[in-house]
């Protein structure tokens, strides 16, 4: 049976599968690395079992490394009429895809 996971990463949690690409805050290491993710709950696909940490179970998810990259730009734009005042910003948000390999 398949089993799913949820991990915590980033200040973030995520549901993942055995197979499955997610993006996830930057991880400085290296491209084809892997990391071992901190596990919250472990399920089989089907329902018919789930284990939970208190807080957490340990490293079970391993993932492999596949890109670092950045996102679209996202524009930030500030405005005060009759003031002469317009501030515009723009950010590039670092992320790591990972391939989840095993769990």
């Amino acid at each position: 049976m398949a089993k799913i996971a949820v991990i915590k990463t980033g200040g973030k949690q995520y549901k993942v599968a055995e197979g499955q690409v997610l993006k996830i805050e930057k991880i400085d290491l290296e491209v084809g690395s892997s990391v071992k993710f901190d596990t919250l709950m472990v399920a089989e696909a089907d329902g018919t079992t789930l284990e939970l940490g208190k807080p957490s179970m340990g490293e079970l998810v391993e993932a492999k490394i596949t890109l670092h990259d950045r996102a679209d730009k996202v524009h930030v734009m500030k405005y005060k009429n009759k003031t002469r005042y317009k501030r515009n910003v723009g950010h590039r948000q670092p992320f790591t895809k990972v391939e989840i390999t095993k769990i």
